[in-house]
């Protein structure tokens, strides 16, 4: 059973920083691919950043290289994205998500198990 849970969203002021969490509802996530997904208002749900277990491989979009990270503690059954350097079109619902093997990471119809979202808003 998979049921992931984001935390960690809110408003912030552009140039801020905000982390978001995802935990497997207490589960464990070691075994899964785990990614961050965004989407915004009359937007299509965008990639942003993947750790996959294959060697431990991290991507990023590009719009969010070396302002994102993600990163995953499987002793805790956590996944986290630090997000700084905020800017406005940051704004959006971020998804959680998790599958146990991704080839095409970017692809949103490649991962089976979504999260309910967390809100981040960002001002200018």
């Amino acid at each position: 059973q998979v049921r992931l849970v984001e935390s960690g969203g809110g408003l912030v002021q552009a140039g801020d920083s905000l982390m978001l969490s995802c935990t497997n509802d207490g589960h464990t996530l070691s075994g899964f691919d785990m990614g961050w997904f965004r989407e915004a208002p009359g937007k299509e749900r965008e990639f942003v950043a993947s750790a996959r277990t294959i060697g431990d491989t991290r991507d990023y979009a590009d719009s969010v290289k070396g302002r994102f990270t993600i990163s995953r503690d499987n002793a805790k059954n956590m996944l986290y994205l630090q997000m700084n350097d905020l800017r406005p079109g940051d704004t959006a619902v971020y998804y959680c998500t998790a599958d146990p093997w991704v080839q095409r990471v970017h692809l949103a119809s490649e991962w089976k198990y979504w999260g309910q979202g967390a809100q981040v808003t960002v001002s200018s």
